[in-house]
């Protein structure tokens, strides 16, 4: 293994040898060595010596019978150990000034706490906003953008309690319009329909006058742990296709590590 003696031939192996940790964990299972060694362009013979020293150190598997590789204990705990070191708040938050200069529009953070999807950043976009929002200000569930994305892609355990609340509280309201049956299978159509499209969006029926498009931050899981919102005034802005939404989907899709 003469490629590995010398300072520099040496990091040229290792990224050789991440290059197969990498291709392995964009796999859904495990592989026999010639899958692996055809994804990886190398010869069977030198992918096995580094399969090998995977196995010792824990970051790669052998089954017993089929004798296929996977990823490791040691992979898991590296992984877990990254994840839970991510911040999502900040990374999220961390490109939003540029997000609203691209499209012209005021930008905000959410996060769920407080029973609700709660502002926690705020970028103030070229064209005025009228709006008492602000930090901390907690949108409803069932009929606000920002709302709705914690609806569809939430904790079901957290988002559950809030959502048969509010579908009393707002049935009791009489002349209150909504684009949604508040029933089970009202709220189910909602949702399919909001993953199926990506992103929510509200046309001045939560505050008159503003329209808003909101996009999901989503963890390992598949979990939103933030929501990306963006807010203005012409409804085309939001509208399934438009530059702005876009943008609004790429961004969050950036930020997720789903």
């Amino acid at each position: 293994m003469s490629e590995e003696n010398g300072h520099g031939q040496g990091l040229k192996s290792l990224d050789t040898a991440l290059g197969v940790l990498a291709q392995m964990a964009e796999q859904g299972g495990p592989q026999t060595l010639s899958e692996i060694a055809r994804a990886s362009d190398m010869p069977p013979s030198k992918v096995h010596r580094y399969l090998a020293s995977f196995v010792g150190a824990g970051l790669v598997k052998q089954q017993g019978r089929s004798g296929r590789y996977d990823l490791g204990p040691a992979a898991l705990k590296l992984g877990l150990a990254a994840l839970a070191r991510h911040d999502f708040v900040n990374a999220a938050a961390d490109g939003l000034a540029e997000l609203s200069a691209e499209t012209g529009m005021t930008v905000l953070l959410s996060v769920w706490a407080n029973q609700g999807a709660t502002v926690v950043r705020w970028e103030r976009g070229a064209t005025p906003t009228d709006t008492s929002m602000g930090l901390g200000t907690t949108l409803p569930l069932l009929n606000s953008a920002t709302g709705r994305v914690f609806l569809a892609w939430g904790p079901p355990r957290a988002i559950s309690p809030v959502r048969d609340m509010q579908i009393k509280r707002l049935g009791r309201r009489a002349g209150l319009k909504l684009d949604i049956e508040l029933t089970k299978l009202g709220i189910a159509d909602l949702v399919q329909r909001t993953r199926a499209c990506g992103f929510a969006s509200i046309e001045g029926k939560f505050i008159p006058g503003l329209v808003a498009a909101a996009a999901p931050v989503l963890d390992w899981q598949g979990e939103a742990q933030a929501a990306v919102t963006l807010v203005g005034i012409d409804p085309a802005t939001v509208s399934h296709g438009s530059e702005q939404t876009h943008k609004l989907v790429t961004y969050c899709a950036q930020k997720s590590v789903a």
